[in-house]
């Protein structure tokens, strides 16, 4: 070189040294913040990938806190039920022990009295007492609230439903099956029975869900009497009687595919006629074929009830008797139908359901396939029970079940009934704490881990990468430096040619 205005060669070095800078600053920096992106220069798709995975981290954290937030809340209501049903426990004993009435002496039942009423008020305190947060879990404020019950509806229960906020679902009920009482017709063929002489006997024993009893009847007895002894032991067998023209009619005392009606005649006495099943469009009458006469009965003869069967928003029913049933994602209800309305095909809005119950998110998004909503119903001795059985509430000193001159038979079902809500509830919540919510909880784990690693690939500084980048950055530094030192010296050279 011998031009000393433009020294090329040290811009080029220049040029070079200020790049090998640069990207020694780019290493220090990753090394010292650890992330390999630290703006948006550095990675541009990749700042867009980590900035929503980093989202989506931040979604999936908070649907971890909701769902273990969602199992405390269910854990506190699970605790106050299991003290109810220990005391429910407890209110059976006592309302067996009554049962001993000979046994027992006024201020016995007077006494046993006095800790039923304790344990209702004790029922009482808790429905109203049990909250997360102060906000009360089962005095009914978190039961899914229902309107435009139709008639054909005599109950129902909601355990759980899907409502976009602020509205409401219709349940719409389609009757497909009707259901039926098990049930058989003994025809006599007159008003009384008529046997071969004073001495005969017509015998037959009836089975039901309940037990067996055996009948001896007989001649002249009328068919009203045969009803009368039959109905006597109905609490026995679970069978009633019912005189329809010259028969007698035995039917379940329920409906439902559980039920059944057994009949062995095991005398006949001379006495004529036949068993037959009930009719499928009349239940109070002979079936016109299939009868059995009483003299060619050689085994019991036995029928059994039927389910109603039934649609509803477009699922099949589960039937249980006179209750259509689903168990869905969407909507878990019993519905509870009238007699007429379980036994006639008909379609027909059931009810509403506004936006209610005890409402939770539990999955990163917010929407309503993330939604659970879970019916926690007052636990409260006036809302244990049913309409046709009777409220726990009754049971009290002054309530038509009392121990002390009350209907104890009645007591009993009452709280039998309670306890079957109580257990019943207390399932489901369990169901719900185990299979969607735990299992929710581990899914976002792995889903959280998962998005994390992936988060962490695009934006975190690979060490071993970068420290292997620094060493290298540093020589080509040094490298340039000196070039630089060498190119800004060269124009001395040119001084040789001045002599």
């Amino acid at each position: 070189m011998s031009r000393i205005i433009t020294n090329v060669s040290s811009q080029i070095a220049q040029r070079i040294s200020g790049q090998q800078n640069r990207g020694l600053q780019t290493s220090l920096e990753r090394l010292s913040t650890g992330l390999a992106i630290n703006r948006g220069s550095d990675n541009p798709a990749g700042l867009i990938a980590s900035e929503n995975l980093r989202s989506e981290k931040t979604q999936i954290s908070a649907a971890i806190g909701n769902a273990e937030r969602a199992e405390q809340v269910v854990n506190i209501a699970e605790g106050g039920l299991a003290e109810v049903s220990t005391l429910l426990n407890e209110l059976q004993g006592l309302v067996g022990e009554a049962a001993n009435d000979s046994g027992l002496s006024l201020e016995e039942k007077e006494a046993n009295q006095q800790q039923i009423d304790q344990i209702l008020q004790t029922i009482d305190r808790i429905s109203e007492t049990t909250s997360f947060q102060g906000t009360q879990l089962l005095n009914g404020g978190f039961e899914f609230q229902a309107s435009s019950v139709h008639a054909n509806v005599s109950d129902f229960q909601i355990n759980a439903a899907k409502v976009e906020h602020g509205g409401s679902v219709s349940v719409e009920a389609i009757v497909t099956g009707s259901a039926q009482h098990a049930g058989l017709f003994l025809s006599a063929g007159a008003a009384a029975l008529d046997l071969t002489d004073a001495s005969s006997k017509f015998t037959f024993e009836v089975a039901g869900v309940d037990g067996t009893r055996e009948f001896s009847f007989a001649s002249g007895t009328t068919l009203n009497a045969v009803r009368d002894t039959i109905n006597n032991f109905t609490s026995v067998t679970g069978v009633s009687a019912a005189v329809s023209g010259t028969g007698v009619v035995l039917k379940s005392t329920e409906f439902g595919s559980q039920q059944f009606v057994s009949v062995n005649v095991s005398s006949v006495g001379g006495q004529a006629g036949a068993v037959h099943n009930l009719s499928s469009t009349d239940e109070d009458v002979a079936a016109t074929a299939g009868a059995t006469a009483f003299s060619s009965v050689a085994a019991p003869i036995r029928d059994e009830g039927q389910d109603v069967t039934a649609i509803i928003n477009g699922i099949t029913a589960r039937g249980n008797g006179k209750v259509a049933s689903v168990n869905t994602d969407a909507l878990a209800i019993e519905l509870e139908l009238t007699t007429a309305a379980s036994q006639a095909a008909a379609s027909f809005t059931a009810l509403s359901v506004a936006d209610s119950g005890a409402k939770f998110n539990i999955g990163a998004d917010v929407n309503l396939t993330n939604k659970i909503a879970l019916g926690l119903p007052s636990v409260a001795s006036r809302h244990l029970g049913n309409g046709s059985t009777g409220f726990l509430d009754s049971l009290g000193g002054a309530g038509a079940n009392n121990v002390v001159d009350g209907n104890v038979g009645q007591a009993q079902k009452v709280v039998d009934k309670a306890i079957n809500q109580i257990s019943s509830l207390r399932g489901r919540l369990g169901s719900v704490q185990n299979n969607v919510i735990g299992s929710t909880i581990r899914s976002l784990g792995v889903a959280l881990e998962n998005t994390s690693a992936a988060e962490s690939s695009i934006r975190e500084t690979d060490f071993a990468q970068e420290t292997a980048n620094l060493t290298r950055q540093q020589i080509l530094v040094a490298a340039s430096n000196n070039v630089l030192s060498i190119s800004n010296s060269l124009p001395q050279s040119v001084l040789g040619l001045l002599g």
